[in-house]
């Protein structure tokens, strides 16, 4: 248990990586900042495609099809959630921090429950196991995160608030390696139902918040510059996928 939730402690603090760009200028960071959300994006459809949904499959294994639909309920719940936000914090068509701030703090709050669970379970099998797992865990975090907060400084919130909450909300992973460590057993069905809805969630994000922002860029240098950037994001988690897999 020890090693579950100490591992899961190093995962949480990985979501205060943004605090280096407190070394750079205003001007610098706005710079960047597309590319930041381009990589997130990328990440975030990279993850769902190529990590998240293979799992919740493999999870599920004769329920497949509740894989899918269970995604299809994660993209129409944060749908509703967009939804809620604009109403509740948008007035006569102006926000001032975007609907997707809040709904990627909350995909992220998921994300990091999940790998929570990956994390107590793998101790489980031995703390060899869960070192690795926790490593690997690790290595997709990093750049996540400092896409997430690029996502949140680029949504209207400050640095210094974009640090606080992505940390807030990152602290779900030692919850979830709490629960995985004890309910190891059992916890088939529900993990891949989270999952699930994380894929959903992050095809919502992705696809409906981040890359139509993609869309307005004012140059073709920066356009090119956002584009690449979220191929990095794909190209990086594939790059994760296989080491995981070797």
């Amino acid at each position: 248990m020890i090693w579950a939730i100490s591992a899961s402690i190093v995962i949480s603090l990985i979501s205060l990586v943004g605090i280096f760009t407190f070394l750079f200028k205003d001007r610098l960071l706005d710079r960047i900042l597309f590319g930041l959300v381009g990589f997130s994006a990328g990440g975030l459809i990279g993850a769902a495609f190529l990590h998240i949904l293979p799992e919740a499959l493999e999870q599920a294994q004769e329920d497949i099809h509740y894989a899918f639909i269970y995604t299809l309920l994660g993209f129409i719940v944060f749908f509703f959630l967009e939804k809620y936000f604009y109403w509740r914090h948008c007035h006569n068509g102006i926000c001032e921090i975007h609907t997707f701030t809040y709904l990627n703090l909350i995909g992220d709050a998921i994300h990091n429950f999940i790998d929570g669970l990956v994390i107590g379970v793998s101790f489980t099998r031995s703390i060899r196991f869960g070192l690795i797992t926790t490593v690997v865990i690790i290595l997709h975090e990093i750049p996540q995160e400092i896409g997430d907060f690029g996502v949140l400084v680029f949504g209207g919130l400050s640095r210094l608030k974009a640090l606080s909450y992505n940390f807030i909300f990152a602290l779900t992973c030692i919850a979830g390696a709490f629960l995985g460590f004890v309910l190891a057993t059992e916890i088939r069905y529900f993990y891949s139902l989270l999952l699930s809805l994380a894929a959903g969630g992050f095809i919502y994000i992705a696809g409906c918040d981040l890359i139509p922002e993609l869309h307005k860029q004012p140059n073709l240098r920066q356009a090119s510059l956002s584009m690449f950037s979220f191929l990095c994001g794909i190209g990086f988690i594939l790059l994760a996928k296989f080491f995981h897999s070797h």
